[in-house]
């Protein structure tokens, strides 16, 4: 999905935000339980680029509704290669989000270092379902 790949690497959560559903289902790489609902995804995602450096995709695989957005990054001094999955509705939103990482070290960082963002990110969320 071009659209969300250029809104994620030009930083623009406003658009990223606009391309998910009201009701999308995020599944964290680190988390046992998914995500439901457009306020805490976009609260996660604007989290992720706090603790990501050096974000970017390097494939994007497209079959009719659903995309594999194949990226690199570096947390923590570690190098973190990853998937997101995107399904589509009918609308063209996203309602499906799935976030594969490797290897394990990195996966260990990123839950360290999103566990450290998550009261503001529940705050953001709490903010933009009263708003």
């Amino acid at each position: 999905m071009r659209e969300f790949r250029e809104a994620v690497e030009s930083g623009d959560h406003a658009r990223i935000e606009a391309l998910l559903a009201d009701d999308v289902r995020f599944t964290s790489p680190v988390a046992f339980k998914p995500y439901e609902g457009k306020a805490i995804t976009a609260a996660i995602l604007r989290g992720v680029t706090r603790v990501f450096e050096d974000f970017h995709y390097v494939r994007e695989i497209v079959d009719g509704p659903e995309s594999a957005l194949i990226f690199k990054a570096t947390i923590d001094g570690r190098e973190v290669n990853g998937c997101d999955f995107l399904r589509l509705d009918e609308d063209g939103r996203i309602e499906d989000f799935l976030v594969m990482v490797r290897p394990l070290s990195a996966a260990n960082a990123l839950a360290a270092a999103m566990g450290a963002q998550f009261d503001r990110i529940a705050e953001e969320a709490r903010e933009a379902m009263g708003a």
